[in-house]
């Protein structure tokens, strides 16, 4: 079923790739804007490293990785976890997070988290099934504004 799908880190995206991103974002979140400029940064950014998954050559999934040091030691977060709907079911999101926690290991993080809302009960079925678990913690986001 996935084995036509392969999973790789990209290191360069072509204007093809950069297209394929900006149609998946909006599957991922109604808010989700496509910009160029910071796929690209994200690409330089030595913490942050995007796996995508390509079938026949084109990007179908992705996964972002950001990797950070902290006192208590490197931890990593797991963002942007996103399929083509076209081609849910199929095992490839399973591939993307079971080559992130790959990446980790190779990479010595402490931790890996994700967060996912809640009406979102299949990709936490998922995300359990390849060993993550539930945690006692209460997600909070800044609402002021970080733009002044």
């Amino acid at each position: 079923m996935t084995d036509d799908i392969h999973i790789r880190v990209a290191d360069a995206l072509p204007d093809a790739d950069l297209d394929a991103i900006g149609r998946l974002l909006p599957q991922l979140s109604s808010t989700a804007t496509f910009d160029r400029g910071r796929v690209e940064a994200m690409l330089e950014h030595d913490g942050t490293d995007l796996i995508v998954a390509r079938e026949d050559g084109r990007i179908v999934g992705m996964a972002t990785l950001v990797s950070f040091p902290l006192p208590t030691g490197v931890r990593g977060h797991l963002d942007d976890v996103v399929v083509d709907s076209q081609l849910r079911g199929r095992g490839i999101a399973r591939l993307l997070l079971e080559a992130v926690i790959v990446l980790a290991r190779e990479r010595g993080l402490r931790t890996l988290d994700l967060t996912s809302r809640p009406s979102r009960e299949s990709a936490i079925r998922l995300y359990e099934s390849v060993g993550f678990t539930r945690r006692d913690s209460v997600p909070m986001r800044y609402s002021g504004d970080l733009t002044r």
